[in-house]
């Protein structure tokens, strides 16, 4: 049979399965439903990277990881593990910079030519920082594409058939495209979605800021991954959960039904937070808390930026842990 849409296989009925990193002929496991809309329960297990124990370590950070399987997308000879962990430091000059494995418990391995993507790319751009790698295994086109941002007000959008050389696409969000007064268009994440009255397959989500300095969650829809339409207004307003601001988004599906996970500010808890949006996006369903930060170090009350994933069947959850640009990058299990 072919293969479902990578990135929409989430979750199915009765089993955790996530799009990250998946195989045909995966079998899943039954996980404990405890967190809202029946998702798995993740617990803390360990830190996978902190910026001390990196050779390319510009700024002393790391941030917004996302893991992809690579087992059953690149040739045994030409992978450098099973797993592909990418992430990258904020503040300037940032760099987009990959780690490998072959387990998502780890150990990952630094990549010795980071960063991958830098903040210099002539003749495409020259600007002071590049970050918050996330990449998406493109089924259409067999390839890894690594959407990122830089500066803050520009998502960018590179192409890659190993998941480490890429090449230069295209500017795909600016704040241009939003609302006036919109500042920031940055952190977006892209899943394999079909929305038929929309005419497309993919969905973007990001983070919104404007002149209020108060973070939002805004989303938008593609027919090929490269040309994009937004909805004007926010996918999630930090009002709506009571929160300063919300950020770091990332879908899952569930049931016959889609959902946005997305962590609040350290000031108003530092939790992982969920919406059901619905196949079509037209609910707005906040359902709680996802993933309590305050349970464990290093996290220090505050989860952020997840990426999900699998492993011989039991879900994986790996994720920024602890305080914003004081972090590592951790991983929780189902």
């Amino acid at each position: 049979m072919p293969e479902p849409h990578l990135d929409r296989r989430l979750f199915l009925k009765g089993t955790a399965v996530t799009g990250a990193a998946l195989a045909l002929g995966t079998t899943a496991v039954p996980a404990a439903s405890a967190a809202p809309g029946g998702f798995p329960d993740y617990t803390h297990v360990r830190t996978l990277l902190t910026p001390a124990q990196l050779a390319y370590n510009p700024t002393g950070e790391i941030i917004f990881p996302t893991v992809r399987g690579v087992y059953d997308r690149l040739s045994a000879s030409g992978r450098l593990g099973r797993y592909y962990l990418y992430y990258a430091p904020h503040d300037a000059p940032g760099g987009i910079c990959l780690a490998y494995g072959d387990s998502l418990e780890g150990p990952f391995t630094e990549y010795p030519d980071n960063p991958i993507v830098s903040n210099r790319w002539s003749p495409h751009y020259s600007v002071s920082h590049v970050s918050s790698p996330h990449v998406m295994w493109n089924a259409d086109e067999k390839e890894m594409w690594l959407y990122f941002h830089g500066e803050n007000t520009t998502t960018r959008l590179a192409r890659s058939a190993d998941g480490v050389h890429f090449t230069y696409d295209k500017v795909v969000l600016t704040t241009a495209m939003l609302p006036s007064g919109t500042t920031e268009t940055s952190y977006a994440r892209v899943f394999r979605h079909d929305l038929p009255a929309r005419g497309a397959r993919y969905v973007m989500v990001f983070m919104i800021n404007n002149t209020t300095n108060r973070r939002d969650i805004g989303w938008g829809w593609s027919a090929d991954g490269r040309t994009w339409a937004f909805d004007q207004r926010p996918l999630v307003r930090h009002t709506d959960v009571g929160a300063v601001n919300v950020g770091g988004p990332h879908l899952l599906h569930r049931d016959g039904s889609t959902y946005v996970v997305y962590n609040k500010d350290k000031e108003s808890g530092g939790d992982l937070m969920i919406t059901e949006v619905g196949d079509d996006f037209s609910l707005r369903r906040h359902l709680g808390v996802f993933y309590d930060s305050r349970g464990s170090a290093p996290e220090n009350g505050r989860a952020a930026a997840p990426s999900f994933g699998t492993d011989g069947g039991v879900p994986y959850m790996v994720y920024e842990a602890g305080e914003r640009l004081a972090g590592s990058i951790a991983m929780a299990r189902g």
